[in-house]
């Protein structure tokens, strides 16, 4: 909750901020002598409402809908020696990150991959798939383990959300303005008459153009993330260990996981490096070598 109210409270600090600089450079009476009557004020707030409040039920829901999608099995009473150690494991890992303990599940994929999700810290889901389990030893497994607390441990989930609502709430403004100043200006749309094709054509191009520029600063975060993530695994499980289970990977890239999961997941990247989610392998396996 206190993560929630801070980048809330950012969110909100930004707004002002730039709405101080707005004013400052007299934008809003640059755009009014131009013929765009646009409040930008409200429109901060109305690009905040919209950008944050689907971040925030995605959050929210993130638990049930990894469930739902992945097909997860939550271990509530351990049927076998496999699931009572994967239990064992998260909680002694969860204990030493002074975490309340995840639900801990199992997904059906062929390919080794787990990722962990949930709104609070103290009350995560941490899932790992029959792949893994059947492909890596365990000390790999206890390592990717310990990866996936490290994102509980570090409130990953509720920072990558809210991270995604505040540059939704700037792809959302600026694609506003630029719309409103196409369609006023150029296609000199009267105010009166309500908006032209021009604004929502435009509008919606811009949504998209700022769209790719956003994902590749969320994309860059979550690198930076997965570097940390590394390093608590390290820190929980052992160096060696987590640099086995990274090199285990290259042996075969785990499949894609949908959606935000992506982001929480343990594979090794996609096809243009703006745009992965995760640091490639070997990038990955030098920091935790050079980790001192």
């Amino acid at each position: 909750m206190k993560r929630i109210l801070l980048f809330l409270a950012t969110n909100i600090a930004v707004m002002l901020v730039i709405s101080i600089i707005f004013n400052l450079l007299g934008l809003g009476g640059a755009l009014h002598a131009r013929g765009v009557n646009l409040d930008l004020n409200s429109l901060l707030i109305i690009s905040a409402v919209f950008g944050m409040t689907g971040s925030i039920i995605s959050l929210l829901m993130s638990k049930w809908t990894a469930k739902s999608a992945m097909g997860v099995h939550v271990i509530e009473s351990p049927q076998n020696q496999t699931e009572q150690w994967l239990v064992n494991i998260v909680a002694k890992q969860a204990k030493q990150a002074s975490i309340g303990m995840p639900e801990v599940g199992i997904f059906q994929a062929h390919e080794p991959n787990a990722f962990a999700t949930g709104a609070n810290r103290n009350s995560a889901l941490v899932a790992v798939s029959t792949g893994l389990l059947q492909n890596m030893n365990a000390d790999e497994v206890e390592a990717v383990v310990g990866h996936e607390i490290s994102h509980v441990a570090n409130g990953d989930m509720v920072t990558m959300a809210l991270m995604q609502g505040v540059v939704n709430t700037f792809v959302y403004f600026f694609a506003t303005v630029i719309g409103h100043v196409v369609d006023r200006t150029i296609f000199r749309n009267e105010e009166g008459g309500g908006y032209g094709p021009a604004y929502y054509i435009v509008q919606m191009v811009a949504q998209i153009a700022l769209g790719f520029l956003a994902t590749m600063l969320v994309m860059w975060f979550s690198r930076y993330r997965e570097f940390r993530a590394d390093a608590g695994g390290a820190n929980l499980a052992g160096r060696q260990k987590m640099i086995s289970a990274l090199r285990a990977l290259q042996r075969g890239e785990p499949e894609d996981l949908p959606g935000q999961l992506a982001a929480f997941g343990i594979n090794g990247g996609g096809v243009q490096k703006l745009f992965m989610s995760h640091p490639p392998l070997e990038e990955r396996i030098a920091a935790l070598q050079n980790q001192r």
